[in-house]
């Protein structure tokens, strides 16, 4: 008898054992899934954060654009080493723009890589104006 209740001691102590485990690890589970649930409960604010910058990102971009204009058909190397100073008499002598101020760009270089020799078509000038006006101003010349 005695070794039956030995056994008994053995197995309820080992049942406490694990029953002890368990409630750790159910502990653990619940505190994993409760920041689980506060991050899931967070996708909604972020995902409309996300669209806003989006929105944002591309306004930028828009913006940013705005005062490019696309030179298409200039051959290439007419405009030598000095292109700004090439588009600027382009602009003023070829198209007779007449500009309140002389054309200022903040960048101007072709587009893409240097085509080889045989290459029937010249690659675009872009070129960036400092003053949204001047841009403006070329882009309703092209026009008329």
């Amino acid at each position: 008898m005695d070794l039956k209740i030995t056994d008994l001691t053995v197995a309820s102590s080992s049942i406490r054992t694990d029953i002890a485990s368990l409630r750790e690890t159910v502990t653990n589970l619940d505190q994993r899934l409760t920041t689980v649930e506060d991050q899931v409960a967070a996708i909604p604010d972020q995902d409309e954060e996300l669209r806003s910058l989006r929105a944002k990102i591309t306004d930028l971009e828009d913006r940013s654009r705005r005062d490019n204009v696309r030179f298409f058909g200039v051959v290439e190397q007419k405009e030598g080493s000095d292109i700004k100073a090439f588009l600027k008499s382009l602009l003023t002598d070829h198209f007779g723009i007449e500009f309140s101020l002389p054309p200022e760009f903040q960048r101007v270089h072709r587009i893409g890589p240097p085509h080889k020799v045989s290459a029937n078509k010249p690659r675009p000038i872009i070129a960036c104006f400092t003053r949204h006006e001047q841009a403006r101003q070329v882009i309703s010349a092209a026009k008329t």
